[in-house]
């Protein structure tokens, strides 16, 4: 089973030409209101990857919230333990180029109201997985590492939006995920000084003994985790909006090692889906089903390890 400490948003994506500079106005020809969150992302995409998933989460008590929680509810996704709070449920305001690339404003409303506490009364086993973000208030994902701890568990982190972590919180991951910019700020919150996203993730893997995954695009993604390097490329795709291609990765990662996958065919498996999750717009409309990311994930797989071909004598 995967608990998901995080948030819950409604996404308003507009198109446009090109992506606005600082103090520009860029016109779109319309927009679409969409589910979306970190926290929420994540645990469609560990539902839709074929793990058991609870939601931990706050929305407010207006008309987006139902919207917001409507996917998560319609996978199979136990919500029964996100709060209605009197806050906004909170919002991002996404804009898409032609290229797939966006730029995001998240403003957090409800997601500052998410408590730890609400974790209390879970039945949780050894070895289930509490997968986090950083969308919520950094006292309370403490709590929740803590707390998840205390049972055994595993912690996994996102990282994301960028930024350092505290000396506490790394003793209690088993695995960070970041991007190729989030894991030099990570590094740089441990005086880690190095330019290459590969080093970086080495040196904090080996100085704090937990598993670093970094996304990279059109790259992949590559993890290191006790002084091994584990990579995969990304899954070859027509892009069409990057917007929860990280997300779509953090969940089909964990429902991978949740299911007992080793971490090789882990990333394998969560780089398929982070680029089928491209092919689509929008945060949650995007994510993968089990049988899309298990057939891409086997192309990967397959150019891994080639079939010896059969010589006749």
């Amino acid at each position: 089973m995967i608990v998901v400490f995080g948030s819950i948003n409604i996404d308003l994506v507009a198109r446009v030409p090109a992506l606005p500079r600082a103090g520009e106005t860029v016109a779109g020809p319309d927009y679409r209101v969409i589910a979306g969150g970190k926290g929420a992302n994540q645990a469609l995409a560990a539902r839709r990857a074929g793990a058991e998933v609870v939601m931990i989460g706050a929305v407010g008590r207006d008309g987006f919230a139902g919207p917001a929680l409507a996917m998560l509810g319609e996978a199979g996704v136990d919500i029964s333990r996100v709060a209605r709070v009197d806050a906004p449920t909170g919002a991002a305001f996404i804009a898409v180029d032609a290229g797939g690339q966006n730029q995001i404003v998240v403003a957090a409303g409800a997601n500052a109201a998410v408590h730890a506490s609400t974790l209390d009364g879970i039945d949780t086993s050894s070895r289930d997985i509490l997968l986090l973000q950083w969308e919520v208030p950094e006292e309370e994902i403490l709590a929740a590492a803590r707390w998840a701890r205390a049972r055994d568990m595993r912690v996994v982190l996102n990282r994301a939006p960028a930024g350092p972590i505290s000396a506490e919180l790394a003793t209690l991951l088993d695995l960070v995920v970041v991007n190729e910019h989030e894991v030099l700020a990570l590094g740089a919150g441990f005086d880690i000084d190095a330019p290459d996203p590969d080093m970086v993730a080495a040196t904090l893997s080996e100085r704090h003994g937990l598993a670093v995954a970094v996304t990279l695009g059109a790259e992949g993604a590559l993890c290191w985790a006790d002084g091994i390097r584990h990579e995969s490329p990304a899954y070859p795709v027509a892009v069409v909006d990057t917007t929860a291609a990280g997300d779509t990765f953090c969940g089909a990662l964990a429902a991978a090692l949740d299911r007992r996958r080793g971490l090789e065919t882990a990333v394998e498996f969560a780089a398929a889906a982070g680029s089928l999750a491209c092919t689509r717009f929008g945060a949650q409309s995007s994510i993968p089903d089990l049988a899309a990311i298990e057939a891409a994930s086997a192309i990967l797989a397959e150019q891994r390890n080639p079939p010896h071909r059969r010589t006749t004598p």
